[in-house]
């Protein structure tokens, strides 16, 4: 059962039209024993980092949702879901990300104009089986004033004022900082890859 994590905001019904569209079967949790039945998790994101982790801390998650993904269960996260596998983010800096990776999200420079908002192109810097089978230098859609650099596990990027993590995989953990639920045919391409995965 693929479970799509509903922390009580994200873009759910965005992507539940895109799992229903390639045919997968899944389930809205809200809970531990969701994401303890689940054989595959996403996490959408949209909104404050802070308010992210602390309705997971506050649904009593926190603790199974990285126990899960520690025991090699494929997790996806989408955009706010991506950065929420990091330590920190600048957005909210007293606020404990999920720690999977190490490392900081930060904030454009005020220089640039926020959000980043619309169709970029993603420049794979080594193979990922999300973007299997698509275009070298497919173009998705972006909605975020926050970003991930360029990590260990960054397996594909965007530039937008400078190079940041675009694609993110990691063994059984993937996150993709656009929104691929608004990026047609591509984006449920991309979705797809996730669904038929095995880790």
């Amino acid at each position: 059962m693929i479970a799509i994590f509903d922390y009580g905001a994200g873009n759910l019904r965005s992507v539940q039209n895109t799992l229903d569209e390639i045919g997968a079967s899944y389930e809205l949790v809200r809970d531990s024993a969701g994401l303890e039945r689940a054989s595959k998790i996403v996490l959408p994101g949209v909104g404050h980092f802070g308010q992210m982790l602390r309705a997971l801390d506050e649904m009593n998650v926190r603790n199974v949702l990285t126990s899960r993904i520690h025991a090699g269960v494929p997790f996806l996260g989408i955009c706010l879901g991506l950065q929420g596998l990091f330590d920190s983010s600048e957005e909210a800096p007293e606020q404990r990300g999920l720690g999977i990776f190490p490392g900081i999200v930060k904030r454009f420079d005020f220089s640039a104009r926020v959000p980043h908002m619309g169709w970029n192109q993603l420049d794979p810097v080594r193979p990922t089986r999300l973007l299997k089978g698509l275009p070298q230098h497919p173009y998705v859609y972006f909605a975020h004033s926050y970003y991930v650099p360029v990590v260990e596990q960054t397996a594909a990027t965007c530039t937008y004022t400078l190079a940041y993590t675009a694609v993110l995989e990691a063994g059984n953990v993937f996150g993709v900082q656009c929104h691929p639920e608004k990026s047609g045919p591509l984006g449920l391409a991309i979705v797809r890859n996730f669904v038929d995965l095995e880790c």
